[in-house]
């Protein structure tokens, strides 16, 4: 494993981190397969992953609700001597804050369900500019203040889903900062803050953690072919997990890619490479901008699979809706996917369902505007396709 120095808290992380987002479950997205996500964790960090990043919703019935990740990720450290061993990085649900007190509300919550006495690394979560603006006005960097004072919060930072302008903006309001969380691919190097931001935080010495380098997995899986004979096409053979993986570590403005790793066969693939990664050179960029390209002529939107728009009050299955939406687009096979679409999808819960109340609209990551996506889903598909 190789580590970096994490900006300006001088802490060395792995340049692998774990994501507890996407721990494996068992049904539904809130029950965690507790034996496979402790042998999983186990394994990485015997192998010397020491992050664990996740957030006070994850592994929850709802995007509001009080997620199980902290509270298994608490347990598992415990029960395994392992706290000493990794830094916890967790983050404040900032749409939930009313007043200023709520802030130390939530977060000796958290402490409580992670089972320590501080946070390492503690981030305001998913920070749009209206979010900024709203936190600012209770009083968020006083409570920040406070936490670092108190010993609760070694580390502060923020995650960003937002355009350059405000990043800067929230970045000059705070001299503390030591670490952001941002969305970076070799997809995403003009989306939202992307190259931009990393310029950024390096010019800050701000730490910088990634999420989403596989882009939810759509990097590595269903391939398109003529994706496929570009990476043929490299005089370095990878597969797509280390092209995604050595882009992004090959950058001297990343310090710790987080990723959301739930089969041991993947955390076993990610260490791997982590510890042994290979020189992008000029030849590999032009091959990494070309299937960019090429990718960005395929899909049908940017939807991640994070979950923040779930559930819908009419239970339209958005992930899934997309999801093979976006696999019938990349593939160039609609009547392939609409198999799966109404086949896996009740139907009550497919695109034709939303009724576009607007309660999605403003959560979404990648501030895709869901009712008008879903519409192009029922387009797509078409009632023809309606008889599987």
């Amino acid at each position: 494993m190789q580590y970096k120095e994490l900006g300006k808290t001088k802490e060395n992380v792995s340049i692998l981190g774990f994501g507890a987002m996407r721990l494996p479950t068992k049904g539904s997205n809130d029950n965690i397969d507790e034996s496979l996500a402790s042998e999983i964790l186990s394994y990485g960090i015997d192998n010397g992953i020491n992050i664990i990043d996740t957030a006070y919703p994850y592994h929850s019935a709802g995007i509001d609700g009080n997620g199980n990740s902290e509270v298994f990720i608490g347990k598992f450290l415990k029960e395994n001597s392992y706290r000493d061993d990794v830094l916890i990085s967790t983050k404040s649900p900032c749409w939930l804050m009313e007043e200023k007190g709520d802030f130390e509300y939530y977060l000796d919550k958290q402490l409580e369900k992670l089972q320590t006495d501080s946070i390492d690394i503690y981030l305001l979560h998913a920070l749009t500019k209206d979010d900024w603006d709203r936190v600012r006005k209770l009083r968020v960097l006083d409570f920040l203040d406070d936490s670092l004072s108190s010993g609760k919060i070694k580390h502060v930072g923020f995650s960003s889903h937002t355009e350059i302008d405000t990043f800067v903006d929230i970045l000059d309001a705070y001299p503390k900062w030591e670490v952001v969380l941002t969305q970076m691919n070799y997809l995403d190097e003009y989306y939202q803050t992307g190259v931009m931001g990393l310029d950024e935080l390096k010019r800050l010495n701000i730490g910088s953690m990634i999420m989403e380098p596989l882009r939810g997995g759509r990097l590595v899986q269903n391939i398109p072919p003529e994706v496929q004979k570009l990476w043929d096409s490299a005089e370095v053979k990878r597969t797509p997990v280390e092209w995604a993986l050595e882009y992004l570590w090959n950058r001297d403005d990343v310090d710790c890619v987080l990723s959301g790793m739930n089969s041991l066969e993947q955390v076993r693939q990610n260490i791997q490479i982590a510890s042994d990664v290979k020189e992008i050179n000029e030849h590999d960029h032009d091959v990494i901008r070309e299937v960019a390209r090429t990718y960005k002529t395929l899909t049908g939107n940017d939807c991640t699979s994070c979950g923040y728009c779930m559930p819908c009050p009419e239970d339209v299955d958005i992930i899934n809706c997309f999801k093979e939406y976006n696999i019938g687009k990349m593939l160039n096979n609609p009547k392939g996917s609409a198999l799966q679409y109404f086949t896996l999808i009740d139907d009550d819960c497919r695109a034709d369902s939303c009724i576009n109340c607007g309660e999605c609209e403003f959560v979404c990551p990648q501030m895709l505007d869901i009712p008008q996506e879903l519409e192009k889903v029922d387009e797509y598909f078409g009632r023809e396709f309606n008889h599987f």
